[in-house]
Formats: structure tokens, sequence, C-alpha cells
């Protein structure tokens, strides 16, 4: 939930507007001090983040600022004054930013930033710097735009926090640096982890240019030049931290089934060939399942091709609720395709025919609360059964076995019989 503080009845029409171009909600407005503080008592925490204007009818001097910042709400500062000794000094006392009433842009900066104030809640940071102070001004920044902060002295000290913990996204960090400069940093971080997204700012108080060029060039998406503002500086990590989180929509589109939103066949096939055969060069067990929807064309023909969507979205659903610590995928049309890495035969047997039951007890919902019951069939190659050997061969050993369950009778779970090459 997020707060706005405006008298000004204009100016609410244009920020209502820009709210809903945005898709940003719910919002609680407010015209004076008197009904932000009444909304703030009333709904506490769940305020999230304030968009507030300086001047106001009972609070002519910034005092609604303040009170929102001593409920511990970061704000953002929307105001038509540009006197710069006010700016900085509201900047001193902890508002995220500070934007001037100019144009359209402002309007849509202003949205966009007390978005962004709730949306990074959920982003770690790693700043990198030998320099305590240095550390402690910078995970000051980045803690007033609610970034979850993590500090390391040096290159290997940020490896290792990047070894072990997942979730962070966006480094920061300084170019002179024991044990492992700046340089080194960026170009371990790409080579280690390729695949895996993350921004990476340079910063450096040499005055050499070739050191922002040679950051760029090792991997780093950005650079700045110490000493920064505060304002440059956050402007900065907020456009990395776009550009990243766009890449990532890129690559979930690129990766999911626009129907089902299960990950789609070349994803599967490109992270499964991997999985599997780590699994079976260390020994482990592995087992891989395709599962068709029975006599999916005869629900297409009878009931439309909105209804077979329907059916298949479901049967998504199932299969996520109950293999979703698995790689589970759309495989093409009505067959889907699993990775059990871990089970052999056994188990991965009992833990399919216990869904290929659910599934057949199940009403499937359609268009004009109409419904229907559907059925699956499963194929199951597992790598405890004959020789293991890699994804694309059991993947085939599967079909074989799901075409056998077809062959007698449907909704049936076939395993391969390496001794006949059939299920």
């Amino acid at each position: 939930m997020y707060l706005i503080v405006e008298d000004s009845a204009i100016v609410q029409k244009i920020l209502r507007h820009t709210l809903k171009q945005q898709c940003v909600e719910p919002v609680l407005f407010a015209t004076s001090m008197a009904e932000g503080c009444a909304l703030v008592e009333k709904h506490g925490d769940a305020i999230v983040s304030a968009l507030v204007d300086i001047s106001l009818p009972d609070a002519p001097s910034g005092e609604m600022v303040e009170y929102v910042l001593e409920k511990n709400i970061p704000v953002v500062v929307l105001t038509g004054s540009s006197d710069g000794e006010q700016r900085q000094a509201l900047l001193k006392q902890g508002i995220a930013d500070y934007v001037v009433k100019e144009n359209r842009f402002s309007y849509q900066y202003a949205v966009r930033m007390l978005q962004r104030l709730y949306l990074n809640r959920s982003i770690t940071a790693l700043v990198v710097d030998d320099s305590a102070t240095m550390r402690q001004v910078v995970s000051c920044y980045l803690k007033l735009q609610c970034y979850q902060v993590i500090e390391a002295e040096n290159g290997q000290e940020a490896i290792d926090c990047l070894q072990n913990d997942d979730n962070i996204s966006l480094v920061i960090t300084d170019y002179n640096m024991p044990v492992m400069d700046g340089f080194q940093l960026v170009q371990e971080i790409r080579h280690r982890y390729e695949k895996r997204p993350i921004s990476v700012i340079g910063l450096s108080s040499h005055d050499d240019s070739d050191v922002s060029v040679q950051f760029i060039k090792k991997g780093a998406n950005d650079f700045l030049q110490k000493p920064f503002k505060q304002e440059e500086f956050c402007c900065r990590v907020t456009n990395n931290t776009e550009a990243l989180e766009q890449l990532k929509a890129l690559r979930e589109q690129a990766e999911r089934d626009y129907l089902t939103g299960l990950f789609n066949r070349r994803y599967f096939i490109e992270e499964g060939t991997q999985s599997v055969n780590q699994l079976i060069s260390d020994g482990k067990a592995v087992s891989v399942a395709l599962l068709d929807i029975d006599r999916f064309k005869q629900i297409n023909d009878e009931y439309g091709h909105d209804a077979g969507d329907a059916v298949l979205k479901q049967f998504a659903v199932y299969l996520q609720d109950t293999f979703g610590r698995f790689l589970v995928a759309r495989y093409g049309g009505e067959e889907f395709a699993l990775i059990l890495p871990g089970l052999g035969s056994d188990k991965a047997f009992g833990l399919l025919d216990g869904f290929r039951q659910y599934v057949a007890e199940q009403i499937f919902i359609l268009q004009d609360d109409d419904y229907l019951r559907a059925t699956v069939s499963i194929g199951l190659s597992a790598s405890d059964i004959g020789q293991p050997s890699n994804l694309n061969n059991m993947l085939q050993q599967a079909d074989l076995a799901l075409y056998a369950a077809k062959e007698n009778g449907r909704n049936l779970l076939m395993s391969h019989d390496p001794e006949s090459d059939q299920a």
C-alpha cells in the first residue's frame, strides 16, 4: 500500500492517471498533514512508501515529511520548489529522493520511485570496498533506497558472498583493493556466473579515464567516479536495477510456455541435459517422465479449443503443485515432461502413479460453469533400470513407455523395459 500526500487537485489527477498507467496499487490519498497522519495511524506497517509534497495547508515547512520519516516509511518528496539548500537538507534527513514538479516526466519518475522503494526490498546488493568509510557511505545510500545490503572488503570476500547467497543481483565494487581488485572481481563474476543475472557497477577515485573503460570492457554494466553525489548514485543504481529486471523478464518470456506458465521445451532440454549428465556422472539416481493428457483431441473437438486450453492450464497447476521442486515443462501440445533427480524407479513410480490417480479424481472447470474429467498416461525412464546414458536417451525410453501406456488402455503409468527395448 502506497501513500500520497498532495493538496493540489490538478497534481492529484495527474498522479492518479500516472499510477493507473504504471499499474501501481493500492494507493491512499491525502490532501493535508492531518489526513496523512490519520492514514498512517490507521494503516501503519501496510504503507510501504510515501510520496509527499513539502508545502501543505497545515504543514507548510515539510512537517509531513518529518512525520513520515519518523514512522520509518521511505519517502519521495514531490515539490514545486527547486531550492538547492532545501533539497540537500532533506536528503541529509533521509528522504529517498527529491523530485521537482516540472513536466509529465517528473510525475512519471516520482511514481516510478514510489514503487521502486517497495520492489527494492527483495533485492540484495553487495558493496565491495577495502575502505570501511566508503562501504558505509554506499551502504547507507542503498538502504535509503530499501535494498538489502551485504558488505565485503575485497574481491575474494565478494566471491565468497556470491557463492553463499543466490539473492545477490547487484554488485558495487571499488577498483583498487587487496587480494583481488575490482577488475579481477568483475571478470570472475562473469566467468563463474555467466547465466546468473548480476548487474555490476564499478567505482574508483582514480582520475585515469582508462579505469572506467577497463571496468566496462571486463564486464561491468556501469561506472561511477568518486566522489559522487547521492542522487547521481541512486539514479545509476535504479537504472541498472530496472535494466536487469527487463532482462530477467525477457529471459522469463523466452523460457516459459505462454499458456501454462511452465518452462518450455527448449529450456527443459538445455537445463535438463546439464542436470541429468551431472547426476549420472555423480552416480546418483534420476528419473525422467513424459505425461500426456488422454483423448485431448476429443476434448478440443467436443468442447472447443478454449476448453482445451482451460484443461491444459489446470493440468499445469496440478503438475506445479505436486512437482514444483523439480524441473517441469510443457513439452509440446498436451504432452508434459518432468525430471526427478535423486529418485530411482520405485520412488518415482509411486509418486507419479499417485499423481495419475489424483488427476483422474479432479474436475476440470470450463467456461459457462461447464466441466469435464480427464486422465493422464505416463511413461517413465529411470537411471537404475538398465544402463544410464543421457537425457535424450531417457526421453526416448520414456516415450516408448508412454506409447505402451496409451496402447494398453490409457490412464496408465508404465516404465521402460530395457530387456525388450520397450515398455
